[in-house]
C-alpha cells in the first residue's frame, strides 16, 4: 500500500510540474508544443521555480521556439506574445544569460510574434472596410524583428546597399554604448534575421556624432 501510495504521490508530482510547464508555452490554436519546445518551457519554469526571477515569469509565457543551425553553430528562436513583449524586455538580460547556460552556451534570441497582413487588393479592399494597420506591413514587421533580436541595443542608423546582382544588403547601426555586451553576437543575429526575413543584414558599432 505505500508504494502505491509513492507511486500515486510521485504522480501527482509530475502531473502538477507537467500543468505548469504547459502554462509556460501558449500556442496558437490550442496546438501542443513539440519537444524542442517543451525543453524550453521547462527551462522557463525551472528559473520560475529557482531563481529570483520568480516574479517576473510567474506572468509570462511564449508562444514556440525554434532550434536552428546558423554558420556551424546551433541558435535558439524564443516567440513571444506581443502584449507580453515589454515585460519579457526588463528582464531579458538576465534571461538569456540563464537560458544560454542550460542550453550549453547556444546563443538565445526573443522575438515578439507578429502577423504580416497582406497588401490590399482591389477585391479585398472592397470586402473588408478595415485599414490595415501600419504596423501589420511587413516592412513594419521586419523592421521591429529587428529592434527585437539586437535588444537591448538601439539602432542608431540604418543604410541600405544595392549588390551588383540587384539584392540588398542592409547596414544597421548599432550603440556604441553596448558594443562589448553584443558585440559577439551580432553573426548570429544576421543570420537569425536572414532565415526570418530572406534578408541580408550586417551590423557596426560607429562612432558617435558630436
Amino acid at each position: 500500500m505505500q508504494s502505491n501510495a509513492h507511486v500515486r504521490l510521485a504522480f501527482l508530482s509530475f502531473l502538477q510540474v507537467f500543468v505548469k510547464m504547459t502554462s509556460k508555452i501558449i500556442k496558437a490554436g490550442g496546438a501542443d508544443p513539440d519537444p524542442f519546445e517543451a525543453q524550453v518551457a521547462h527551462a522557463l519554469l525551472d528559473l520560475e521555480m529557482n531563481s529570483d526571477l520568480k516574479a517576473q515569469l510567474r506572468e509570462l509565457h511564449i508562444t514556440k521556439a525554434r532550434e536552428i543551425e546558423l554558420n556551424n553553430k546551433r541558435s535558439i528562436i524564443i516567440y513571444v506574445p506581443m502584449p507580453k513583449l515589454k515585460q519579457f524586455q526588463k528582464i531579458q538580460t538576465r534571461l538569456v544569460r540563464e537560458l544560454e547556460k542550460k542550453f550549453s552556451g547556444k546563443h538565445v534570441v526573443f522575438v515578439g510574434e507578429r502577423k504580416i497582413l497582406p497588401k490590399p487588393t482591389r477585391k479585398t479592399r472592397t470586402k473588408n472596410k478595415q485599414k490595415r494597420p501600419r504596423s501589420r506591413t511587413l516592412t513594419s514587421v521586419y523592421d521591429a524583428i529587428l529592434e527585437d533580436l539586437v535588444f537591448p541595443a538601439d539602432i542608431v542608423g540604418k543604410r541600405i546597399r544595392i549588390k551588383l546582382d540587384g539584392s540588398q544588403l542592409i547596414k544597421v547601426h548599432l550603440d556604441k554604448n553596448q558594443q562589448t555586451t553584443i558585440e559577439h553576437k551580432v553573426d548570429t543575429f544576421a543570420a537569425v534575421y536572414k532565415k526570418l526575413t530572406g534578408r541580408e543584414v550586417t551590423f557596426e558599432f560607429p562612432e558617435p556624432y558630436l
